[in-house]
């Protein structure tokens, strides 16, 4: 039995540039743009402005008491980091796509548990919208995350790896 194969340095590789990518992202938006402020990049649809997310997706849990808040979220993405690095390492070597997209929410889900584990909260910073309708900030490690998740409901919706 080999202990670090191709599949490992997949899951490191595009694991280990996700977090990079959005720790350094976070840093940029967090040393550029004041709390609660915006630079517009596309006028009326895409803005970076640096929010701070105590919750999880949408603001879940985020008027909840801070200790049980981050314990929660702290508990949840390890338990998620641990579940996705098991299903990743049993995913058949045929499917590299779905090895791929499971390498990307394991990648998302190490950037925002970074944040959490740091910081209590999570920076996000792309702001997308369209006049007076927004959808709530993220940043790259969701953005990897939804990614993944696309590619891994494609397979499961088709039954098919999108590099066969």
């Amino acid at each position: 039995m080999v202990l670090f194969d191709y599949r490992h340095k997949r899951l490191l590789i595009i694991a280990g540039l996700i977090l990079f990518a959005d720790q350094v992202s976070k840093m940029m938006v967090v040393g550029a743009i004041p709390l609660f402020h915006s630079i517009e990049v596309i006028p009326g649809f895409f803005s970076l402005t640096h929010v701070k997310n105590p919750g999880g997706a949408f603001g879940f849990l985020a008027a909840s008491g801070s200790n049980i808040r981050v314990f929660v979220f702290i508990f949840v993405s390890m338990a998620a980091v641990f579940f996705l690095l098991y299903v990743y390492m049993k995913t058949p070597r045929k499917y590299k796509a779905l090895s791929i997209g499971f390498a990307l929410v394991f990648g998302g889900a190490l950037g925002n548990m970074t944040d959490r584990i740091r910081l209590g909260e999570v920076t996000d910073f792309f702001d997308v919208y369209v006049r007076h309708l927004h959808w709530p900030a993220f940043n790259v490690a969701d953005a990897s995350i939804c990614v993944g998740m696309s590619v891994v409901l494609f397979y499961f919706l088709f039954k098919k790896d999108i590099f066969e």
